[in-house]
């Protein structure tokens, strides 16, 4: 289910107060790939409810560049919610989640493996809430970039040359 920031916070708040680990993680979520799948499962395991925040996609234009999403955000997140470990997404406009994180005050926020707690600008604002940052695994080779990299032709030499029709 998508949510709005402000119904998210509510439920945060009451989910906590029956001694519930609320989980938060974020990012684009472009086109789904096993990567995703198995990073959200992880994620799904640091507590009781994962909650997801979506890029807009107008953030993701901004970190991806043009020609990006290939979803839009009602489409990721609404992906995202039928996904067994997923319960609830929100979609923000911010290039990084800071503003969600500090409305929302999750228990816990993870990212993946190819971040450094210590380097993340979302670390403090958890933190200050009362949060805990936790990395998980990091999945090799999975991404969206490179999923669209192959469609295009231009992953480990497939090119229109080396199809035999």
């Amino acid at each position: 289910m998508i949510l709005s920031k402000e119904t998210a916070a509510k439920l945060i708040e009451e989910l906590k107060l029956q001694g519930k680990k609320v989980v938060f993680t974020n990012g684009c979520f472009d086109i789904l790939h096993v990567g995703h799948l198995r990073y959200l499962n992880e994620a799904k395991k640091q507590g009781d409810i994962l909650i997801v925040g979506v890029n807009s996609d107008s953030s993701v234009r901004q970190l991806k560049g043009e020609g990006r999403p290939i979803n839009n955000e009602i489409d990721r997140a609404e992906m995202l919610s039928g996904l067994k470990a997923v319960d609830f997404t929100v979609i923000f406009e911010e290039l990084t989640p800071i503003e969600t994180l500090e409305k929302l005050k999750p228990s816990i926020h993870v990212k993946g493996g190819d971040y450094d707690k210590n380097k993340l600008p979302e670390t403090a604002t958890v933190e200050k809430n009362g949060g805990e940052v936790r990395i998980l695994s990091f999945v090799e080779g999975k991404s969206t970039t490179n999923i669209v990299k192959k469609i295009q032709f231009k992953d480990g030499g497939n090119d229109e040359k080396d199809t035999n029709i």
